[in-house]
């Protein structure tokens, strides 16, 4: 073939259309070109980013450690051992928030416990 031959061949693009019925270029149709191994080009749906789960607790907005990344639907297929970590509120809360609330209960129970002390020394002086 002629130089001009090779230019045409070179030049024709491969046309590829979308494989589902949106036509619109949304965030849920994004695409991808990949040649298949016959050397035929095809789309190629390039799911969702997935975000990590974030802490329960308000005004805490850290990412959970030991979870990982997972759209909705991902989530409901996976076992329970790969959506929490083993400890209290584990899967729900970050270790920070478990722990201010650990040292929260104790100090509030700790408390108590000094105003009954308290209480108990007050009604013992006015008898003496």
């Amino acid at each position: 073939p002629t130089t001009r031959a090779w230019s045409r061949v070179l030049s024709m693009v491969q046309r590829v259309t979308y494989r589902r019925r949106k036509s619109f270029a949304t965030k849920s149709n994004v695409v991808r070109k990949v040649r298949t191994p016959g050397g035929k080009l095809t789309l190629q749906y390039v799911g969702k980013q997935a975000k990590r789960t974030g802490c329960g607790e308000s005004g805490c907005d850290r990412p959970l450690s030991g979870i990982k990344a997972h759209r909705p639907q991902e989530l409901k297929r996976i076992s329970k051992r790969q959506k929490t970590v083993s400890r209290p509120y584990g899967g729900a809360k970050c270790g920070k928030c478990v722990r201010t609330r650990i040292i929260r209960a104790f100090l509030i129970e700790e408390q108590k416990i000094v105003k009954k002390v308290l209480k108990a020394q007050t009604a013992e002086q006015p008898k003496k």
